[in-house]
């Protein structure tokens, strides 16, 4: 089960997804990170990267790829005003619902934007940012669509591509499953918070898909609690 990723769809992979059981979904979600440190692996990034942001024009942009409930850009949004560092912040995702939830949960920061857009479109592919943050999105892709995502937006980036993902391990699986099985009230939580463990990547995957996609200049480090922070640097 843990040899190679799983192909199975997570239920909310279903873009049409718009109900109350989603937004028990993601109200869940933002607890779980908040409980397991989820958010350190984008703002840990972050400080790495803070001498180089420091040097450039304000506001630095940065778009955050199916940005969900939008609560790691306003983890982000709090952690660049503790720097004194003027940001616009973009949440990209393709589901009008979650922008929808997050849209209100955003209204304290200013700094924060959101659009509903196809990552693919031609009309995106043209839109640059200094930063651009993958968090818990990349597993959601097949490795092939996972490479061409990488180089573009990879191409997109002035800056750093910050990618805060899953470690595929029997412990993440099984501690994710039992927590989810005892504490959750949310079916999608129960059945996609596991699944997204067995779509998740080991090392090695994660560097064939990096060296298909052409980009050599990175930085890949394990985090607690079963994380990859993975940095792509232009």
């Amino acid at each position: 089960m843990f040899k190679k990723r799983s192909e199975e769809a997570e239920l909310m992979d279903d873009l049409q997804l718009s109900n109350e059981a989603l937004r028990q979904n993601l109200d869940e979600l933002e607890t779980i990170n908040t409980w397991l440190g989820g958010y350190n692996v984008v703002l840990k990034t972050l400080a790495f990267l803070q001498p180089k942001l420091e040097k450039l024009p304000r506001p630095i942009t940065v778009a955050d790829l199916g940005c969900g409930g939008g609560d790691t850009l306003r983890q982000m949004a709090q952690w660049f005003r503790k720097q004194n560092l003027e940001v616009s912040l973009n949440g990209v995702d393709a589901n009008k619902f979650m922008l929808e939830y997050a849209a209100p949960k955003a209204q304290p920061f200013h700094e924060i934007t959101f659009q509903q857009q196809d990552i693919f479109s031609e009309e995106f592919k043209r839109q640059r940012y200094d930063i651009l943050v993958c968090s818990l999105f990349c597993h959601h892709f097949p490795d092939y669509l996972l490479v061409q995502l990488l180089e573009q937006i990879y191409a997109q980036a002035n800056v750093a591509v910050i990618i805060n993902d899953l470690h595929r391990h029997p412990l993440a699986y099984y501690s994710i499953k039992g927590l989810t099985q005892v504490f959750s009230k949310s079916y999608l939580v129960k059945n996609d918070a596991p699944l997204s463990v067995l779509r998740a990547f080991r090392r090695k995957e994660l560097e064939v898909i990096l060296a298909a996609a052409g980009i050599k200049n990175y930085r890949l480090k394990w985090q607690w609690a079963f994380r990859w922070q993975l940095v792509l640097i232009k």
